[in-house]
């Protein structure tokens, strides 16, 4: 039999953690997971999955993620029941989680928080360009030093090597 369960989505709410009597860290939260279609009035639908995960992946989910992070969850199907304070039996089905990924970098989720997204990534974005201009230059200079110590590096015509040449 086979019971497994791979979703990616985003947090509706901040986690609910609770730590049991016999000391086990729990998570619970709802996952949105948008739908590949849309609806007649071309709206995107999504799915609302309930999950919960235990132990140290719960407390990295309190302690990490909030609503609206982006996260992937790989685990397994799993249906209970309980009788509610009005002696009604419920009927669950979640998602029990064996790994939990955290799709987005902490600062972007802070920034989606704050509100600021735009400006911080495009503060990173020109922060990276400018890594990557120092490092363009620190290749050339690298380059114009190899090219001084390679004896081949201009040359225009063949190169006649032998078979004795070889270190194979």
């Amino acid at each position: 039999m086979i019971n497994r369960v791979v979703l990616t989505g985003r947090l509706t709410k901040d986690p609910e953690f609770r730590v049991t009597t016999s000391g086990v860290s729990v998570a619970t939260f709802t996952l949105a997971v948008n739908r590949m279609f849309t609806n007649d009035q071309g709206e995107k639908q999504a799915d609302f999955i309930n999950c919960v995960t235990f132990r140290k992946q719960a407390e990295n989910v309190n302690n990490f993620l909030s609503k609206g992070s982006l996260i992937g969850v790989d685990g397994r199907l799993q249906s209970r029941s309980y009788d509610n304070q009005q002696g009604q039996r419920v009927f669950v089905t979640e998602v029990i989680c064996d790994s939990v990924q955290f799709l987005e970098p902490k600062n972007i989720q802070n920034q989606q928080n704050n509100g600021t997204q735009q400006t911080n990534y495009n503060q990173t974005k020109n922060n990276n360009q400018n890594n990557q201009n120092v490092n363009r230059g620190q290749n050339n200079a690298n380059n114009e030093y190899t090219q001084k110590q390679d004896p081949f590096a201009n040359a225009t015509g063949p190169i006649d090597i032998q078979d004795d040449d070889l270190p194979f």
